[in-house]
């Protein structure tokens, strides 16, 4: 190329240069500086709605919603307290996913305790959606859904710990944590929105006794690729330090093994506790013990625990609780249900003399290896309180670490956050005061108060990346089972239950003329739970007299509206009643025309 033309190309090079590069003191054009700035990806939000979990011990349950699609996470029960008079179980209100039944894509478990997943037949057996869990959860699942003949009809898909699965817009990682049940997995969903972190119930054990430590690694590396929010579980909030391993109640058992050596032991656990089970097993297998379960829910765990390989069971050590008495009482060991004083569970109907196998005194060396739930507390002394009579030895007591829990302290939630390092951050399963401590932990964390939400029964919360904020609440709530019947006792049900306990029932009966009004026979005067009959007649006799000059004078007045009629009766004998004993029964008129 000849010199002449070099110099052209490279003035013409300049020219360009110069026209797009700004010279000294000269300003970028805006179509420059925008072509130098990259652009902000505009993210859709994600809906995350709470229909149980929030301000209560159990009935775990939460749905993300993203472009579309929606997937569950758990589907708990919790049992009923003290007011819930002949209630079984406490279930969700599924309204809101039977509203949105065609959006949701499926339900992913994070583990097999009937908080998590107690709720699912009673949940199925009104809309059909395919269940994702690893192979222990799906497992007791199964058990359940075979119970209420709903087995064949729900698609269940096994999911090991570490594994990816896409459901609509969503993919969810299933990731290892330790719990006091093995398989327990926590999740990490990624969204159009963004990433969110769900922990499930777990706990950091270095010495797990079966499986892995939980995996950290990916709870970081999840962390270092971005999370927009993490729900993380509050029970142990309030407790600082860290969770104990399980490992200590292994060194418990072989000091409490040795002190029993002439007697037969009982040991009262969870059913899901596979892990202290199996630690049972082991220690009664060295000091040459036979084994047997009672209590339904025991036996099913341990059929299911040990057919899928999570329970070591050496050969010859099981017997039926049928064969008791064919061995000397020192060399069983009997492991049942009844740790937290359920009325109906095995070690309670041994503590009243109603177990039709078992029969309980003073041979028997009795280890309760749990701690009460909130509000088990008088449950459960009662019935230390009947076995101390019949002359068992006890062992409850925290001090002899016979119990750890499976869920997180302080120290090892402040890790999971340092991890994950979130955007937002709400607290998940806990009352209020577990709620609070855990986000009083977010803020020394140094995360800032307005990017952390606490939630109610039926909250709403959007999540962006750049804001969060509350949206109008969903149909949530409490819904009662009782035996056959699933929503059929609601609160009324329950104050007229607690009224007829408090103050019993008073029923006047009465026959009256169909064409004048006039009473033809009664009033007749039953008294239930009120007062002994035989020591009160002159004031049901007050009562009967009362109860038939209201209704003379209706008829006399030309009354027949059986509302105002009943109503006079309920509200005049309440004031009588109420004057000469101070208590106020139910009354309740029955009047039939002739």
């Amino acid at each position: 190329m000849s010199t002449d033309r070099k110099k052209k190309n490279y003035k013409l090079r300049q020219s360009r240069y110069s026209k797009n590069t700004p010279q000294k003191g000269q300003k970028k054009s805006l179509s420059q500086k925008n072509a130098q700035k990259p652009k902000k990806t505009v993210k859709p939000s994600v809906k995350v709605s709470f229909l149980g979990g929030l301000n209560e011990i159990g009935k775990n349950i939460t749905l993300i919603e993203c472009e579309g699609d929606m997937l569950i996470i758990d589907c708990g029960m919790a049992f009923p307290d003290g007011d819930m008079l002949g209630v079984d179980l406490v279930i969700p209100d599924f309204s809101y996913i039977e509203q949105n039944a065609d959006k949701i894509r499926g339900i992913v478990l994070t583990h097999g305790h009937e908080d998590h997943i107690g709720g699912l037949p009673f949940l199925l057996s009104r809309v059909n959606i395919p269940l994702y869990g690893t192979p222990l959860t799906l497992g007791l699942v199964g058990n359940k859904l075979r119970e209420h003949s709903l087995f064949n009809k729900t698609k269940m898909t096994v999911v090991n710990a570490g594994d990816t699965i896409r459901l609509g817009c969503m993919s969810v990682k299933f990731i290892h944590v330790n719990h006091s049940i093995p398989d327990a997995v926590a999740f990490a969903i990624h969204t159009p929105a963004g990433t969110i972190v769900h922990t499930g119930d777990f706990k950091i054990d270095c010495t797990p006794i079966l499986g892995e430590t939980i995996d950290l690694s990916s709870f970081a590396k999840v962390g270092d690729e971005g999370v927009l929010a993490l729900l993380a579980e509050s029970t142990n909030a309030s407790r600082p330090g860290y969770t104990r391993t399980e490992m200590m109640v292994s060194d418990s058992l072989n000091m409490l093994f040795s002190k029993a050596e002439q007697y037969r032991i009982i040991i009262a656990t969870f059913a899901s506790n596979v892990n202290r089970v199996q630690q049972i097993i082991n220690t009664a297998h060295k000091y040459g013990r036979k084994v047997a379960f009672s209590g339904r829910s025991m036996v099913n765990y341990m059929e299911v625990a040990k057919k899928l390989g999570y329970l070591n069971i050496p050969e010859n050590i099981l017997i039926d609780l049928d064969m008791l008495d064919k061995y000397p009482r020192e060399q069983i060991v009997l492991v049942t249900t009844g740790s937290q004083g359920e009325p109906m569970s095995a070690l309670s109907r041994m503590a009243y003399s109603d177990h039709r196998k078992v029969m309980v005194g003073e041979g028997d060396f009795i280890i309760i290896s749990a701690n009460p739930i909130p509000g088990n507390e008088k449950t459960v002394g009662n019935v230390v309180d009947e076995l101390l009579k019949k002359g068992c030895k006890v062992i409850y007591e925290s001090m002899y670490d016979v119990h750890v829990s499976g869920h997180a302290c302080q120290e090892e939630l402040k890790l999971i956050h340092r991890l994950v390092k979130p955007k937002f951050f709400i607290p998940v399963h806990g009352e209020q005061k577990h709620l609070r401590k855990h986000a009083e932990l977010a803020e020394f964390l140094g995360m800032e108060r307005k990017n952390i939400y606490i939630g109610d029964v039926g909250s709403t919360v959007e999540l962006n990346q750049d804001y969060m904020k509350e949206l109008s609440p969903v149909p949530a709530g409490k819904v009662f089972v009782d035996g056959l019947g699933v929503g059929d006792v609601g609160s009324i049900v329950l104050r007229d239950r607690k009224h007829l306990g408090q103050d019993g029932l008073i029923i006047i009966v009465a026959s009256l003329d169909v064409y004048d009004g006039h009473v033809i026979s009664g009033p007749d005067v039953v008294s239930r739970g009120f007062v002994y009959v035989r020591e009160s007649e002159t004031l049901l006799d007050e009562v009967r007299k009362l109860a038939l000059d209201i209704l003379e004078d209706c008829a006399e007045k030309n009354i027949h509206e059986w509302g105002i009629i009943k109503n006079r009766i309920k509200d005049e004998i309440s004031k009588l009643i109420a004057q000469r004993t101070r208590r106020a029964p139910m009354i309740l008129p029955i009047l039939q025309e002739v």
